[in-house]
């Protein structure tokens, strides 16, 4: 009998996207760069890891859709003062 493997494209997208959003506050541009740039990797990612998961059975769903809402949070967070201001 076969495991069934996860989708590791969906696994990369929760965790760098988590790490952006945790990065995201840290003041005078730092957490901007950081925050934003890693939250547009981890975009990337989970539009790849839901192709993906289309491929693969449905899995890799949840964790691709929960790096799209930290991406989401990051980003609205960036768009309130986040990274920029004290």
């Amino acid at each position: 009998m076969q495991t069934k493997r996860s989708n590791p494209w969906a696994w990369w997208a929760f965790w760098i996207g988590l790490l952006g959003l945790v990065l995201m506050p840290i003041p005078l541009f730092i957490g901007l760069i950081l925050g934003g740039g890693l939250a547009a990797i981890a975009a990337i990612l989970a539009v790849i890891a839901l192709f993906k998961s289309r491929h693969a059975g449905g899995r890799g769903i949840a964790p691709a859709i929960i790096a799209g809402v930290f991406v989401l949070l990051t980003y609205g967070g960036i768009s309130i003062g986040g990274g920029v201001i004290w």
